[in-house]
């Protein structure tokens, strides 16, 4: 057996009935799927490159007593890709529904944490639901994983089934050539796409900055209030709803930051902000500045994934000024406390407290994460992906979208990906607090349109 560490420890112990700590993911083709191709990718890429898709979580023996994975003896391959039939009509509602139902689903404990879903019917194409527990990696990792699944073309670097022997064996040569050929391309794709990550410029990007005083963070966490009592906010159930935008043109996006002299990302951030604020005006207010949680990578991106995956990220607490009615002054004002919170080392501090609470018993790093998301309302990530078309087992994908879970009491999470000159806007929330997310996401489009029709003075160009 391995020893888990502590941090991943922490996201496999701070799983509720009520937030299940699983990173959704759904992909999207306009052709079917080649389900026994797809099997051999995943065999390949994923079971045999990464241990942690064929180990289980051993069993603790006390409160006390520290995690380990350890290999399952039983691990099946089909047990983990799955076939489902989308039900009519097969349409976007549809899709969202089905993935709704199995992001409210827990993973198997038994098995190894993870399981994909290739869904038929979803008009003349297919598409693919991942569910991945937080405890095997964090959310960058494993958009980094899933891509290193991907290829150029639709032939790229395939190696058909080998004709079996009389024996009805794969040869050894065979075995060998595939094994080898696995570790060098999944590597190969790995670092291409990971250097995509680091030079799109929606990458929210490294928040640390040399220099900067711990000290500073760790007393703005301490002081820092809860949030305010709104309708985003309240007793949590067992179900959730994932809804996603239409794909939004990147160059747009990108014209927008142009011309106010921001991000990509604060132009993204702003129209989230806009959204929450029509949806508290909608459903009667009141309307505060509120927190997001917005996890920060500290894994250089420049390097190979390490086989053992694991997570390595911080966590930091961004004020979004939701009480700001000008579209332009939001921005200005959200692009100010950005550029503040880059200089903070605050996301080093939290990773240092999830290593923490992952050697304390589970019901004291429950208590704590309550204590840290009555901090904020949402959690929000934004994941840049390829910024060409690639291929999934030969099938060209057309969409992709994804949901991190949200912790404690947390009811709401927003996810934002980029792919092939596009981006894509998810929200996840609890079916309870939010009956209504599309509200939320048709908001945010309106907001981007605002922000378009607005007068940028000179000296903002």
């Amino acid at each position: 057996m391995e020893r888990m560490s502590s941090v991943d420890a922490a996201w496999l112990r701070m799983e509720t009935p009520t937030n299940l700590m699983m990173i959704t993911a759904v992909l999207w083709f306009d052709a079917p799927l080649d389900t026994a191709r797809l099997r051999q990718v995943v065999r390949e890429r994923l079971v045999e490159r990464f241990p942690r898709f064929r180990q289980r979580v051993a069993e603790p023996r006390g409160e006390w007593a520290s995690l380990h994975w350890q290999d399952d003896p039983a691990f099946d391959l089909e047990a983990h890709v799955g076939h489902l039939v989308l039900g009519a009509p097969g349409d976007h509602a549809a899709l969202e529904a089905l993935v709704s139902q199995w992001m409210s689903t827990p993973l198997e404990r038994s098995r190894p944490l993870w399981q994909l879903h290739v869904l038929e019917g979803f008009g003349q194409g297919s598409a693919l639901l991942v569910r991945i527990h937080h405890a095997l990696a964090d959310g960058i990792s494993l958009a980094r994983v899933l891509l290193s699944l991907m290829d150029e073309g639709a032939e790229d670097h395939f190696l058909p089934e080998a004709e079996p022997s009389p024996g009805g064996a794969v040869p050894g040569w065979m075995k060998l050539l595939r094994g080898a050929r696995a570790v060098v391309m999944g590597s190969r794709a790995a670092l291409k796409r990971g250097a995509e990550l680091i030079s799109e410029p929606i990458q929210v990007g490294d928040l640390v900055r040399a220099g900067a005083r711990g000290v500073s963070a760790v007393g703005r966490l301490t002081v820092m209030t809860s949030e305010p009592p709104t309708v985003l906010r309240g007793e949590l159930g067992t179900q959730k709803r994932a809804v996603w935008s239409k794909p939004i043109p990147l160059d747009e996006v990108k014209a927008l930051s142009e011309a106010t002299g921001s991000t990509v990302n604060d132009v993204l951030l702003t129209a989230l902000t806009g959204a929450l604020r029509r949806y508290l005006v909608s459903r009667g207010g009141p309307v505060e500045d509120l927190r997001a949680l917005v996890p920060v990578n500290l894994r250089p991106m420049d390097e190979p994934l390490p086989r053992e995956l694991g997570n390595r990220f911080g966590l930091v607490f961004l004020e979004l000024p939701v009480r700001r009615e000008e579209p332009l002054r939001r921005l200005q004002e959200l692009k100010r406390r950005m550029d503040v919170l880059k200089r903070s080392p605050e996301a080093v501090v939290t990773f240092g407290a999830l290593n923490v609470l992952g050697m304390a018993p589970s019901a004291v790093e429950r208590r704590a994460m309550d204590v840290v998301t009555r901090r904020a309302t949402l959690v929000m990530t934004n994941v840049p992906g390829p910024r060409h078309p690639v291929f999934l087992a030969g099938t060209q994908l057309a969409g992709l979208m994804f949901w991190v879970p949200q912790a404690g009491q947390l009811g709401l999470g927003v996810s934002i990906f980029s792919y092939a000159g596009q981006v894509t806007v998810g929200v996840s929330v609890d079916a309870a607090l939010v009956p209504d997310p599309h509200r939320m996401v048709e908001a945010f489009h309106d907001e981007l349109r605002a922000l378009a029709r607005e007068d940028v003075p000179p000296a903002v160009r």
